[in-house]
């Protein structure tokens, strides 16, 4: 079973003005869509990706504004890793510098150079400096679309053994080993284009993670569609692993499971994609509810907070 890689990437956050504008302005990330978690709907659900919300660019955040931080360790994402081109690498740590955003000097991680930063809840991210990249740019903000993010390089994963991970990875998911770099091992799906990498960096008896702001709550990989999701599904069962139920999440459709390693993943549907509710051109602009959820809208805009 071959993989199309990473689908989208979950995380917790604090204050969702903050969330939103550290994403939009200073990342240059386009707002697809702005909803509600369907699970705790006085919640926002953001969703942040390139102009057309194409899977392997979006990360989305639960925005908790009273949640407390988590603790980075076994079970849980460690980083996650953006592409930009080569040369702009200069450019993002000016603006780093700029916008006071806390990071890194750039260093080598599998021949690639890459800028480790921190957003204002703590999260551990990267821009990874990839030559001849290409992709849709966000151009919603300052960002030159020279510079611009285009979406996922992926994710880091921290585990205590990376061997039943890497099982998943390999024979469930369709990655292939693709390299070693320290305590790093690195999966790659097939292809060119963004969400194509997993880094695993097995940590051995170490604290387990705690979810909180600035954590990864989790990572979902792509499904083309409801065939190859139920296709997954059953080599999982095979292995002993039982996902939930098929979740609609209106702009995909999702199982979960946990892998061996302690982290949550899911497998999500590229269809039917971002523009099922609203124009292309104004994705993000409204609030969008799930029908379910319609007959209680003026409920939450109240219990929801003030964004403007």
């Amino acid at each position: 079973m071959s993989s199309a890689g990473i689908h989208h990437v979950t995380a917790i956050a604090g204050e969702a003005r903050r969330n939103l504008d550290f994403y939009t302005r200073t990342l240059g990330l386009r707002l697809v869509k702005k909803t509600v978690n369907f699970d705790d709907p006085g919640t926002y659900h953001f969703y942040f990706g390139d102009e057309a919300g194409h899977p392997g660019t979006i990360l989305t955040f639960f925005p908790w504004a009273h949640s407390a931080p988590g603790r980075i360790g076994i079970g849980e994402t460690q980083e996650t890793m953006f592409r930009v081109p080569e040369a702009a690498l200069g450019f993002w740590t000016q603006r780093f510098i700029e916008h006071g955003v806390h990071h890194d000097l750039p260093k080598k991680r599998f021949g690639e150079t890459v800028l480790t930063f921190q957003d204002p809840d703590g999260m551990r991210l990267a821009l990874a400096a990839l030559p001849g990249i290409g992709g849709e740019a966000a151009g919603r903000s300052d960002v030159p679309a020279e510079a611009a993010i285009r979406g996922f390089h992926g994710v880091n994963l921290l585990v205590a053994d990376a061997a039943p991970t890497a099982a998943i990875l390999t024979e469930v998911l369709g990655f292939r080993e693709a390299g070693r770099d320290g305590s790093l091992v690195r999966y790659k799906a097939a292809g060119e284009g963004p969400g194509k990498v997993v880094d695993l960096h097995a940590a051995g008896d170490f604290l387990r993670g705690r979810l909180g702001k600035g954590s990864v709550h989790h990572v979902a990989f792509r499904a083309r569609d409801d065939a190859e999701q139920v296709a997954i599904a059953a080599v999982l069962k095979e292995r002993g692993i039982v996902p939930t139920e098929q979740k609609d999440r209106n702009y995909f459709r999702s199982i979960y499971f946990n892998e061996p390693g302690g982290v949550l993943f899911e497998i999500a549907t590229d269809e039917p994609g971002f523009a099922v509710d609203e124009p292309a051109d104004h994705l993000g602009e409204a609030l969008k509810l799930p029908p379910f959820l319609e007959t209680r809208r003026a409920a939450l805009e109240k219990m929801l907070p003030e964004l403007d």
